[in-house]
């Protein structure tokens, strides 16, 4: 924060306190000119007013919480750039990345510092840490079929995955389903963990518009790619699409039946037969993947997780798509 703001924040936090304090000398003082408990010759139906002073234990609450306001400003940070007496902060600031937070958080531990969000995560880390490891031994069939570990698989796939996959881990445009049997990447426990743990970065499907001759081409190889699925095309533009369609095939296979990704820098392809659709699949949307390609990115969460939830929340997904 720079100095201005610093010293705006801090020359407005203590105006405030000080400003509510000489309100409340001001209205102990009688104005009135009427000695107090007298009246101040008003009346209105049938209530007289009386020269009262504020009550002694609400004025005396009222000076203990601007007494405590200063306090917390002395010991907490809250007066611009001042880090208070105890250098206690909420979490580490500026953090922009996974390897900062580390950072920050070693810092903070070898420095003796104070950091609330650290002191909560090793307390949580002492709680859960035991049941974590509880559910590591056990092999994710197991924990699929286990109503308490399916619950606490379900919390961590909602704070973590649901944002790209859905509360309901049934996707949306551009992230899979992850409820039905249908799977890039292979769908057993092993290959599950091992999306979520290690991420997945797609080798990425090539723009095919000028190989294919220019967009008369696409809207061939589209209609050929429809009609796959049992989709109702144009039947001449889906025969020269079969033609062309073997520059296809090679990842898609020869009948559009695709290919799961078999060990690392492997190339998996979707279906093209079964009329599920990532990005889409009417007409447009099909014809916009082969015209300009598609990729997609997964994160690895290994390093933000850890293995003992990524095990958990593997067999949450294991278990939707075997019911």
């Amino acid at each position: 924060m720079s100095s201005f703001w610093s010293i705006w924040i801090t020359v407005l936090s203590l105006g405030t306190l000080v400003g509510c304090y000489l309100l409340l000398r001001w209205c102990l003082k009688n104005f009135a000119g009427v000695e107090e408990g007298k009246s101040m010759g008003h009346t209105f139906d049938g209530i007289e007013e009386l020269n009262n002073p504020l009550p002694k234990w609400w004025s005396t609450f009222f000076l203990l919480t601007i007494i405590w306001g200063f306090g917390y400003l002395l010991v907490y940070p809250g007066l611009g750039n001042w880090a208070g007496l105890f250098g206690w902060t909420s979490s580490n600031q500026s953090v922009m990345n996974l390897e900062d937070s580390n950072a920050q958080a070693a810092n903070a531990k070898e420095n003796g510092l104070i950091v609330q969000y650290d002191m909560e995560v090793k307390a949580a880390e002492e709680k859960f840490g035991p049941i974590f490891d509880a559910f590591a031994a056990r092999s994710i069939e197991e924990l699929a079929a286990d109503e308490e570990a399916l619950k606490v698989g379900q919390r961590l796939f909602i704070q973590n995955c649901s944002q790209c996959h859905g509360s309901d881990a049934r996707g949306t445009t551009g992230f899979p389903n992850l409820a039905d049997k249908d799977w890039l990447y292979g769908g057993s426990p092993a290959e599950i963990k091992h999306t979520i743990m290690d991420g997945r970065k797609a080798q990425g499907m090539i723009a095919w518009e000028t190989m294919l001759g220019g967009e008369q081409g696409v809207k061939e190889v589209a209609a050929f790619v429809l009609s796959l699925s049992g989709r109702e095309v144009d039947a001449a533009a889906a025969k020269e699409g079969q033609e062309k369609f073997a520059m296809c095939a090679g990842c898609h296979g020869a009948n559009g039946e695709g290919s799961v990704a078999m060990g690392v820098g492997a190339i998996g392809a979707p279906a093209l037969n079964d009329n599920i659709w990532l990005y889409g699949g009417s007409q447009r949307v099909v014809e916009q993947s082969i015209k300009h390609g598609r990729a997609g990115v997964m994160p690895a969460w290994k390093n933000i997780l850890g293995e003992q939830k990524v095990h958990v929340i593997s067999a949450y997904v294991y278990s939707l798509s075997q019911d």
